[in-house]
């Protein structure tokens, strides 16, 4: 119980949390920001992360010139595309046994299962949409990888997924990060964050669902 209030803690005061720690270690954030960025995109059983607050805070942060924009910006792409190749990779060693692994405390198999259904409709371009989708973003590498997605055209899609998400939302934070009522209010922006992604996960899910039952004759 303690941990689970000392993880909505750091989520929810993650600027105050990541201030504090830019003071105390300086460069050190960058690698801890790095790390995060790439466990986050790199295993599918880590799409918990705040990716999207994270992004946001750090791009306020640079409005402060507490960070450099640039630096951040660069740093977190090489890890949101480092992550996914290394997720594609694990998902095509695994390729012989994924279709047949059933759902477990670390495996999702209803969030794979939705994720290749994606993939099967709209092929590259989820590598790029997952992205912005919690529920996707963990495992659309990891699909592509047990698909046998070749490794060019993944990367291809993998760098401008990973290119627009971060740039995006670090922009976003540091043009809007500290606008006065954004700062008095950051806790809930950053629920709203929060809760945006989950509201557009249980909406893909129910989609995906939604889909399922629909017999194949009556889709459009």
């Amino acid at each position: 119980m303690y941990e689970l209030a000392f993880a909505l803690d750091l989520i929810v005061h993650l600027e105050v949390h990541l201030r504090l720690f830019v003071t105390a270690h300086g460069p050190w954030v960058c690698a801890l920001l790095f790390a995060i960025i790439f466990v986050e995109t790199g295993f599918v059983v880590t799409p918990f992360l705040p990716g999207y607050s994270l992004l946001f805070v750090v791009g306020a942060l640079c409005g402060l010139e507490l960070m450099s924009l640039p630096l951040v910006i660069a740093l977190l792409t090489a890890a949101a595309i480092l992550g996914n190749q290394c997720n594609y990779a694990v998902g095509r060693y695994f390729r012989p046994k994924v279709f047949g692994w059933e759902q477990s405390r670390c495996f999702n198999r209803h969030a794979f299962d939705l994720t290749h259904a994606f993939y099967a409709k709209h092929g590259g371009l989820t590598i790029v949409a997952a992205r912005f989708l919690p529920l996707l973003r963990s495992f659309a590498p990891f699909v592509a990888g047990a698909a046998e997605m070749r490794r060019a055209r993944f990367t291809f899609f993998d760098v401008v997924g990973g290119a627009l998400w971060v740039t995006s939302l670090t922009l976003a934070g540091y043009l809007f990060g500290n606008i006065p009522w954004i700062r008095q209010h950051l806790d809930a922006v950053i629920l709203g964050l929060l809760g945006t992604t989950v509201l557009m996960a249980v909406a893909a899910a129910w989609r995906g669902n939604h889909a399922a039952c629909v017999p194949t004759a009556h889709r459009s």
